[in-house]
């Protein structure tokens, strides 16, 4: 029996997931704009954020919500995390029982501080729950090149059965049994991603992006573990390679926003000029506040914070943990 994978979301990654899908099994990509849908259908191309791809002609298309979601075998959330749960309440009435609900969302809900994944729980419990996350670039995979992801469920089971749902000969698909430290590692990363394009913004070079990410790796892995991921998710493609993909890539939404920070832009001229959303500008106040809940010092972090809050320049948080006190490098 075919599998119906329903993805919910037609921004960039969460069409391109939606195309990988219907390399394998009958998927549907639910666009909030009927006219994307339409185009989608029609012509086989999401051009408002994708332009120059084509995807694959059996992916089908609709604006409508509700029946999108009743025909769901797989429910795929690609929708950022600021409407994750808004979505959620309008999926509630629609959705089977038992039916998996995977999350792409690399964010923090505002306020609750939950994961992804503990918003999927608290608002449609009993279904397995879990993550498709590592570093993927939506346009990179569409281009043809090779790419690897994991997938992190509640149920083991469950995540071996959806690996091949996702996996084409180009996109592999790890199972990994540690949804807190996926998600996590998918959602801290953005934060550091905004340091280092500010590092780029400013003109700094290749030994100041090095230890940024190095060291930013290093905060996102004691706050991950102190939160209850596992180590081992932290080296791996959930944490530093999504990581290494977000701080060096040109494609990167987080890493845009702090290079135009660093250039001397506020962070509401950098928004304003987006049509996507760039997590790691909210993620970082609530990162922060994990931080002082868990006791986990994050000096990147707070400096990256202060900036998206307004209340320090790029080039000012740079010369503040230049000026912390010197310590061993795993304190």
């Amino acid at each position: 029996m075919d599998v119906r994978v329903v993805v919910l979301g037609a921004g960039s990654w969460g069409t391109t997931v939606a195309h990988l899908a219907a390399h394998n099994t009958p998927t549907t990509l639910w666009a909030r704009r009927p006219d994307v849908a339409e185009e989608i259908n029609a012509h086989h191309t999401n051009r408002r954020y994708l332009p120059d791809f084509t995807l694959h002609e059996a992916l089908e298309a609709t604006a409508d919500l509700p029946t999108a979601v009743r025909r769901a075998d797989v429910l795929v959330m690609g929708v950022p995390s600021s409407g994750f749960r808004e979505t959620l309440e309008e999926v509630n009435d629609h959705l089977r029982p038992w039916v998996p609900v995977v999350s792409l969302a690399k964010g923090l809900e505002q306020g609750t501080k939950l994961r992804m994944t503990e918003v999927i729980n608290e608002m449609i419990p009993g279904h397995p729950y879990g993550v498709l996350t590592g570093p993927n670039l939506a346009k990179e995979i569409l281009a043809g090149h090779a790419a690897a992801a994991v997938i992190a469920m509640s149920d083991v089971t469950v995540a071996v059965r959806l690996q091949d749902l996702f996996a084409t000969d180009l996109f592999r698909v790890y199972t990994n049994e540690d949804v807190v430290g996926s998600e996590l590692g998918g959602a801290l990363k953005n934060v550091i991603a905004l340091a280092s394009g500010m590092a780029d913004g400013l003109g700094a070079g290749d030994n100041t992006r090095a230890a940024v990410i190095t060291r930013g790796l290093a905060e996102l892995t004691r706050l991950g573990v102190a939160m209850g991921g596992q180590p081992e998710t932290f080296s791996g493609l959930a944490g530093m390679g999504d990581l290494l993909a977000t701080c060096i890539s040109t494609q990167s939404r987080n890493r845009h926003v702090g290079e135009q920070l660093g250039r001397g832009k506020t962070i509401e001229q950098v928004i304003e000029e987006m049509d996507q959303v760039a997590e790691g500008v909210k993620s970082a106040k609530v990162v922060l506040e994990l931080a002082e809940e868990y006791g986990v010092d994050m000096p990147i972090t707070a400096e990256v914070a202060g900036v998206c809050a307004g209340s320090a320049g790029a080039e000012s948080a740079y010369r503040g943990l230049l000026k912390r006190t010197v310590a061993s490098e795993r304190g």
